[in-house]
């Protein structure tokens, strides 16, 4: 007679281990998806933060000198822009004195 208490073991080792293996897997993949997700979140973040200094820079440029910087390295030398340039290209195009310049900003780590 069984107690109702009682359990039965139907399963062997190696579908006990299986099951183990496949909780393991779908455990690690939801936690990978996870850490890309935040990345993904992370990289446009420094992308929109680059764009906005470098547009501030520009700005700020023209409203102390009455003249747009006439490269990107004049906005590095006299008004502090930083930027990790082994990870972004940033393409600087001067149209002219009047006019504010192209600026295009491509992130050298893009992962689709």
């Amino acid at each position: 007679m069984k107690h109702r208490f009682e359990t039965e073991k139907h399963r062997s080792g190696s579908q006990n281990l299986a099951i183990s293996v496949i909780c393991f897997v779908l455990i690690l993949s939801l936690f990978l998806l996870g850490v890309r997700i935040v990345e993904r979140r992370t990289d446009a973040q420094a992308m929109e933060t680059l764009e906005q200094a470098v547009s501030r820079g520009i700005v700020h440029c023209y409203a102390m000198e009455g003249a747009y910087p006439e490269s990107l390295q004049y906005l590095k030398d006299h008004y502090g822009l930083i930027y990790d340039e082994d990870r972004f290209f940033v393409d600087y195009q001067v149209l002219g004195s009047n006019l504010i310049p192209d600026v295009t900003i491509i992130d050298r780590r893009y992962r689709p």
